[in-house]
C-alpha cells in the first residue's frame, strides 16, 4: 500500500506539528490548525492508514498520534524542506568566527559553545585525528628566564603547546638553535613517527651541535607525546535534560552515563569510508546504541583540501528540528573550515 499524495501531506504536516508543539497529534486538533485543509474525519481516516503503514504510532496517554522513527526516517529523506536562516544569524555565526584564533582547539570548542546556544541541543565537535597529521612547526616563546612556552603545530591545524621550566646554565641562543634544527629536521614528518624521528635526530644532529643537548631535547619530549585518537569537545549536555522528551529519569542517566564514556559517540562520529562529505542524519536505533533510541544525531564533516579535519554534530530527541538543525549545519561547516584554513596558512 502506497501514500496518497493527501497522506504524505498529512504526515508531514503531523511531524512538523508534534516537532513544534511536543504534543500527541489528534484528527480535530490538526484540522483546527490551518495546516492542513481537510476534514477532521479524512484526517482521521488517513491518520488510521499511515499507523498501519508504520509511520505513526499511537501514545497510551492520548488519542492522539506521534511519528514512529520509519516516519521521522521518511520525512528526513523526502519532505524535509531546507529552514531559512535569518540574517542575524548568519552574520552572527560569521562575525563569532572573525576572531584570531590562536589555538585548534579554542576554534572548536567555541564551535560546539554556539551551536549548542543556537540550537538548545548538545553539540559534539570531533578534532582531526593524528594518524594523517605532519609536524608543520615548532615555537620556543620565553616568557622568563626561568620557563618558556613550548609550541607544536601540525598541517591538521591543531596545536599543542606546554608551559616548561628552562634548566640552569642553558642560554635562550642554544635554544633558538635547537628550535631551527628540529624545524629543519622534522617539518613534514608524520606525528606517529614523530618520537622516533627526534631520537635519531638527537644522535645524529643535537650531541654534535650543541651543549646541553640532553636537557634541551627532555624539554620537548613530553610535547610530542600527541593522543592519536581525535578528541571529543562537548557543550550543551545539560540540554538533555531541558527536553521534554526525556521524561523517563532512568533513560535520561543511561544516554547520560553513554556520552560521558565518550566511545561510543566517537565510534558513531567517524565518518565511514565512502561515505564522502557533508550532512548526515542518524535516527533512533540508527545510532546502534540503546542508549540512544529516543535520540537523533546529526553529523556534519569539515575538510581542508578534501582531506577530512572533523566533524561537528547535534545530538537532541528524534523530535528534533531537522530543517533547522541540517541548515545551521551545512552553514556552520563551512565557516568553521574557512577558520581552520586560514589558521593554517598564518
Amino acid at each position: 500500500m502506497e501514500m496518497t499524495e493527501r497522506q504524505l501531506f498529512i504526515l508531514q504536516a503531523i511531524i512538523e506539528n508534534y516537532i513544534e508543539t511536543a504534543q500527541p497529534v489528534g484528527s480535530r486538533t490538526l484540522a483546527k490548525s490551518g495546516l492542513v485543509d481537510f476534514s477532521a474525519a479524512t484526517i482521521r481516516n488517513d491518520m488510521a492508514d499511515l499507523e498501519e503503514l508504520g509511520y505513526l504510532e499511537k501514545t497510551h496517554s492520548s488519542s492522539g498520534r506521534v511519528p514512529s522513527e520509519k516516519g521521522y526516517r521518511f520525512y528526513v529523506d523526502y519532505l524535509l524542506r531546507p529552514a531559512s536562516l535569518k540574517p542575524s544569524e548568519r552574520e552572527g555565526i560569521s562575525a563569532l568566527f572573525d576572531h584570531d584564533f590562536y589555538e585548534f582547539e579554542k576554534v572548536i570548542q567555541e564551535a560546539a559553545r554556539i551551536m549548542s546556544m543556537l540550537t538548545n541541543y548538545t553539540s559534539i565537535v570531533r578534532g582531526p585525528e593524528m594518524y594523517s597529521a605532519t609536524l608543520k612547526q615548532i615555537q620556543f616563546i620565553p616568557v622568563s628566564n626561568t620557563h618558556a612556552v613550548a609550541i607544536m603545530v601540525t598541517d591538521t591545524g591543531f596545536i599543542k603547546h606546554q608551559t616548561v621550566s628552562i634548566p640552569k646554565d642553558i642560554e635562550l641562543n642554544d635554544l633558538e638553535r635547537l628550535v631551527n634544527l628540529l624545524n629543519d629536521r622534522l617539518t613534514g614528518v608524520p606525528i606517529t613517527n614523530l618520537y622516533n624521528q627526534i631520537l635519531k635526530e638527537k644522535e645524529r644532529l643535537l650531541l654534535y651541535h650543541l651543549e646541553h643537548s640532553t636537557e634541551l631535547y627532555h624539554l620537548f619530549g613530553h610535547l610530542f607525546g600527541l593522543p592519536l585518537h581525535a578528541k571529543l569537545y562537548f557543550s550543551g549536555k545539560e540540554n538533555l535534560f531541558t527536553q521534554p522528551d526525556f521524561h523517563d529519569i532512568e533513560k535520561l542517566q543511561a544516554l547520560y552515563s553513554m556520552i560521558e564514556k565518550e566511545e561510543p559517540l566517537y565510534e558513531l562520529m567517524k565518518q565511514p569510508e565512502g561515505d564522502g562529505e557533508g550532512i548526515r542524519v542518524r535516527i533512533g536505533r540508527e545510532n546502534l546504541f540503546s542508549e540512544m533510541a529516543y535520540c537523533s544525531l546529526i553529523t556534519a564533516t569539515f575538510s581542508i583540501d578534501g582531506e577530512q579535519t572533523g566533524t561537528i554534530a547535534m545530538l537532541g530527541p528524534t523530535r528534533m528540528e531537522y530543517g533547522r538543525v541540517i541548515s545551521l549545519l551545512d552553514f556552520f561547516s563551512v565557516d568553521l573550515q574557512n577558520v581552520i584554513k586560514r589558521q593554517q596558512t598564518e
